[in-house]
């Protein structure tokens, strides 16, 4: 007669307790609507900061749409603008290759940022003056701003 019941599963000693005194179990989730949505926010906000950290590009997703439409313009006359849009949204990239684009954008006040940007990596020790980036320094060195020529010699020291 025990072959034709099925074997079920003993309760603990707390899961009996919890059936006789009538408790539902214990979750260690929000109660109430409200910590509900305040925690589904927290959670959005902590995912989207996560997104930023592990994005390759400086100012997450719209700086990298940012960086394409300014690799994409270089050459063309919108390049300034692509330049000014990325620089106005995210700032100064931190990207040699970004830093490179800017020096030739023709605006003094984004140029002179490049140029300080790629001192502070050239002192950090984590640039290395490739040979486009040196003749690009040469030509700025010659500039008629006086800030441009200065800072475009001092990265041209020692490289």
């Amino acid at each position: 007669m025990s072959e034709d019941r099925p074997e079920r599963e003993r309760l603990s000693w707390r899961e009996i307790d919890q059936r006789r005194s009538g408790a539902r179990p214990r979750t260690d989730g929000p109660r109430g609507r409200a910590a509900e949505k305040a925690q589904a926010e927290q959670k959005h906000e902590a995912l989207k900061a996560a997104d930023s950290l592990f994005s390759m590009e400086q100012g997450g997703q719209e700086g990298a749409a940012l960086a394409k439409a300014m690799r994409d313009a270089h050459g063309s006359p919108e390049f300034g603008d692509a330049c000014r849009a990325y620089a106005d949204a995210v700032g100064i990239p931190r990207d040699p290759a970004l830093l490179s684009l800017l020096l030739d954008s023709g605006d003094a006040a984004l140029v002179v940022g490049a140029l300080e940007a790629l001192l502070a990596l050239k002192d950090g020790g984590s640039l290395e003056i490739s040979a486009g980036l040196k003749s690009q320094l040469r030509v700025l060195a010659q500039d008629r701003d006086d800030t441009v020529a200065g800072v475009s010699e001092d990265l041209l020291e020692g490289a």
